[in-house]
């Protein structure tokens, strides 16, 4: 960790602040018990909590698999694993799963998020190109749905699809609509409730390793980095390597009207 606060930019003058048995895949600030946590996840497939003034974890919780992604809000944890495993944990119990599933998508978990501005729900991306919407509790289950993302039809055969990984999905803060971003190089926003696409945009060059919106939603930030979907040998040094932002206008973020039937 550097403390940016006092001018600290120096990777040398970093401090260690977590510590797993395995590679650290992910990690996110938190809020248990009233003080902020540093939330670390790994292939040794545990989760662990971390008071920054101590160099012991003052948690842990051991998951199915090893972690390859995680999201936090509010009092909501979810921990995606390989597998296709979900934990969802409770913070005010952060030493247990609240609901442990297998992901509704067939492939690998690429990404997990969860719903904002109201945490009821998460979404999960996953390599095949297809995108889930899960509800926590037993009674919004109904509205649980998957669709397909990132494919394109191939140039030589009508019927085949080439299909990309989701790597990101990004929520709106105000509008509670997302993004998703993928190995394809493009992004495109959604509106969950009416399971519709609202805007799609041209690849930008590059796989799109990251997104995120600012606080206010007016802009969209995703990274254009090698993904690794294609392995080692498309790792060059000419790969671009960026953060682009993106201003959200007018109307490519907000939901669409909701309709009166008659």
């Amino acid at each position: 960790m550097l403390d940016l606060a006092a001018g600290h930019t120096d990777p040398s003058k970093a401090q260690q602040v977590a510590v797993h048995d395995q590679p650290i895949r992910s990690c996110a600030m938190a809020t248990v018990g009233g003080s902020p946590v540093l939330v670390t996840g790994g292939w040794d497939k545990m989760i662990k909590y971390w008071d920054l003034r101590s160099d012991k974890p003052i948690g842990m919780l051991e998951c199915k698999d090893r972690v390859y992604t995680m999201d936090v809000k509010d009092n909501m944890l979810v921990v995606g694993t390989a597998e296709r495993w979900i934990h969802v944990v409770n913070l005010v119990n952060p030493g247990a799963s609240y609901k442990t599933i297998q992901s509704p998508l067939k492939w690998q978990t690429r990404v997990c998020t969860i719903f904002s501005p109201d945490a009821n729900g998460y979404a999960v991306g996953s390599i095949e190109g297809r995108c889930a919407i899960q509800y926590v509790e037993e009674k919004d289950q109904s509205n649980n749905f998957s669709f397909k993302c990132h494919r394109q039809q191939s140039p030589t055969d009508r019927n085949m699809s080439n299909v990309y990984a989701v790597n990101a999905i990004s929520f709106h803060p105000v509008h509670g609509t997302f993004s998703t971003s993928g190995a394809d190089g493009t992004f495109h926003f959604w509106d969950k409730d009416a399971k519709h696409r609202l805007k799609g945009y041209p690849e930008v060059g590059g796989t799109i390793a990251a997104t995120d919106f600012d606080r206010t939603g007016n802009i969209f930030a995703y990274a254009v980095s090698y993904d690794w979907s294609k392995g080692y040998q498309h790792n060059t040094a000419q790969y671009p390597n960026k953060i682009m932002l993106h201003p959200v206008i007018g109307d490519e973020c907000k939901p669409r009207p909701k309709t009166t039937k008659r």
